[in-house]
């Protein structure tokens, strides 16, 4: 599949394409190898709904699983986020590398998911030189019996003013 000239806006689970100009698409034990050697900040960006109530919380239906260390952004991959999530994105990677575009980011989902191929794909436009997509996430992860742990997102960035 082609990359897309932007980001990928509806149908987040579907197949994705090769890698992402910039970034570096890595598998199972690419990731094991990089996290042994204490390189990449990963980072879990599935999608989480919120409550309607002014500055209210992540709504979470279901536990979710992450690789060990990892740090939730939520919707920091959806097609078009709203300037609030954006600049949240824009803050915690800022806080997460100290600043250090050269610091390695590691981007995952679940597998056959575009939301961490448009969060990788903008950590790249945002000037991140070392950006690693890890495209079959969480369930390539857990398919191989690596161990995993439960996943707490980070609280939701301040609530759009109308």
């Amino acid at each position: 599949m082609p990359q897309p000239d932007g980001y990928r806006l509806s149908d987040y689970r579907s197949p994705t394409p090769d890698g992402i100009a910039g970034a570096e698409t890595v598998d199972t034990p690419a990731v094991q190898a990089l996290l042994s050697q204490g390189h990449p900040i990963p980072v879990f960006v599935q999608r989480l709904e919120r409550s309607t109530l002014p500055g209210g919380p992540w709504l979470q239906s279901k536990p979710y699983r992450q690789i060990p260390g990892s740090v939730w952004l939520p919707n920091v991959g959806v097609g078009t986020p709203d300037p609030a999530t954006l600049a949240w994105l824009k803050f915690q990677l800022d806080r997460l590398t100290g600043g250090d575009r050269s610091r390695d980011l590691l981007f995952y989902c679940l597998s056959d998911c575009w939301l961490s191929w448009n969060a990788a794909k903008r950590a790249v436009l945002l000037g991140y030189a070392r950006v690693h997509w890890y495209p079959t996430g969480i369930d390539g992860w857990m398919e191989a019996g690596l161990p995993t742990e439960e996943a707490h997102p980070l609280p939701p960035p301040a609530a759009p003013t109308p």
